[in-house]
């Protein structure tokens, strides 16, 4: 019994001294390889690219625009498919354009106005119709 006891000891000494130890002092910065995190693409404001999120300044969160009104450009009485939206909340609209790097913000005064900023106005007649300067540049429902 005692070797028995004795022979078992001894073997499992000999294995674990067998075991092949790595250092962390071994792993050169090459070996290091960082993962593409998916979702990790956050804006300034934590919206998410990728998962269609965009930071709307009007509604002061994250929005998917294209849950929004689409736009159609206009352009001589021809018309064409754009990624162009509006967002309202209350009296205020925000426009995201392909066209422009930022939205917009258009405010109209009471119900049944156009929403307003500068050259821009946004007129609810059969849907809307979005005027710059006093032309026609989009349409949508």
């Amino acid at each position: 019994m005692k070797k028995m006891f004795l022979f078992s000891i001894i073997v499992t000494a000999v294995i674990s001294s067998c075991g092949k130890k790595v250092s962390q002092e071994n792993v050169t910065p090459k070996e290091i390889k960082k993962e593409a995190v998916v979702g990790a693409d956050s804006d300034s404001h934590g919206c998410k690219a990728s998962a269609g999120y965009t930071w709307s300044t009007l509604k002061k969160e994250c929005i998917r625009v294209f849950e929004g009104t689409k736009l159609s450009h206009y352009d001589d009485g021809k018309t064409y498919t754009t990624a162009s939206y509006v967002i309202f909340e209350g009296n205020k609209a925000e426009l995201f354009l392909d066209t422009q790097k930022e939205s917009i913000i258009l405010e109209r005064k009471s119900e049944g106005d156009s929403w307003i900023n500068g050259d821009w106005q946004l007129i609810p007649w059969k849907g809307y119709v979005l005027k710059k300067e006093g032309k026609i540049v989009y349409t949508g429902n």
